[in-house]
């Protein structure tokens, strides 16, 4: 399939701005609960928008392979090169970021797609990559103690994490997301929020992100996204705020169901690569990140992986590598 084909147009996508916090359905993810695996509730009917496989293959595919020059100039890809594997740390379980297709026993996503083209321009073969499963809590671990080369497992940048392990990127950033249902025209911005019952989940940042942006919204607090949603769809709120990678993964759940009102707003969260502390893997990993977006290549994989399921048409622009 040419690149010519799986190429979309760049615009700001709606609903969207730097996207992604807790990453539906991972076992690493920063904030709230993932949704269930398998439906939504007896409420809700759950018929899962795929991901396109062959689309996805044939971008890898193409990716492109690192001079050896470019590998020799860094200590951490000689490394690599040298073992003829690249170990990554990541998940297998997160619906549009990293999850295992049991049929034929590949793991495809955003993290996992980019985790493999990185493999790709070390290796010259997407394949050769071993993963070790992550939790939030054993993400750094694995890095002090050279168990993996790299972390791919929408790990949020933060000051603390940075005092043990390095970051490269960031490559992919989130806020909160408004959730309706598809036909509700009242609500399209967050200011619309006021007088009205809006669902956050407990333990998650959504309600106290609520009382600064949104204080005259009536915020009932649910201990999962499951019930949270079952909620908006009976009706009994007016509507869900929570990370937006989130509200993706209700929408490719549940095409048509949901739309996103609005511009996301709060805090933006950077997903940073992990790496060993001071490797100079971040300068050889974001050099080959910026080529990844230049050429196009982050964009397709976004559109693939999450745009086309999510029913959104294009890509936000990436956040600012280094920044």
């Amino acid at each position: 399939m040419a690149l010519d084909h799986l190429m979309m147009s760049r615009r700001q996508a709606l609903g969207l701005g730097a996207a992604a916090l807790s990453a539906l359905g991972l076992a690493a993810c920063d904030t709230g609960e993932a949704p269930a695996p398998s439906g939504d509730s007896t409420s809700e009917q759950t018929e899962e928008a795929k991901l396109d496989s062959e689309a996805y293959d044939a971008l890898l595919a193409e990716g492109a392979v690192a001079t050896d020059e470019d590998i020799a100039a860094s200590e951490w890809a000689t490394k690599v090169r040298d073992a003829g594997s690249l170990r990554v740390g990541g998940v297998q379980t997160s619906l549009l970021f990293s999850s295992l297709n049991e049929q034929d026993g590949k793991t495809r996503g955003f993290d996992a797609g980019l985790s493999q083209l990185l493999t790709r321009y070390i290796l010259g073969d997407e394949s050769k990559q071993e993963i070790t499963q992550v939790t939030s809590d054993t993400r750094e671990s694995v890095l002090q103690n050279d168990q993996v080369d790299v972390v791919f497992a929408t790990y949020s940048i933060t000051d603390a994490r940075k005092e043990v392990i390095s970051f490269a990127g960031p490559y992919y950033s989130t806020q909160q997301s408004i959730l309706v249902m598809a036909d509700n025209d009242d609500i399209n911005s967050v200011d619309d929020l006021a007088g009205k019952n809006v669902a956050a989940q407990s333990g998650s940042t959504g309600p106290s992100i609520l009382e600064e942006y949104a204080p005259e919204a009536n915020v009932q607090e649910f201990k999962t996204d499951e019930e949270a949603r079952t909620a908006l769809s009976q009706g009994r709120v007016d509507a869900y705020v929570i990370d937006t990678a989130m509200q993706m993964g209700s929408m490719t759940r549940n095409p048509g169901r949901y739309r996103l009102a609005g511009d996301p707003f709060g805090p933006v969260d950077p997903y940073g690569i992990g790496l060993p502390l001071d490797s100079d893997g971040v300068e050889f990993v974001n050099a080959w990140l910026r080529q990844v977006e230049d050429d196009g290549v982050w964009e397709q994989l976004w559109q693939i992986c999450i745009g086309d399921r999510a029913g959104i048409e294009s890509a936000p622009e990436p956040p600012a590598i280094g920044a």
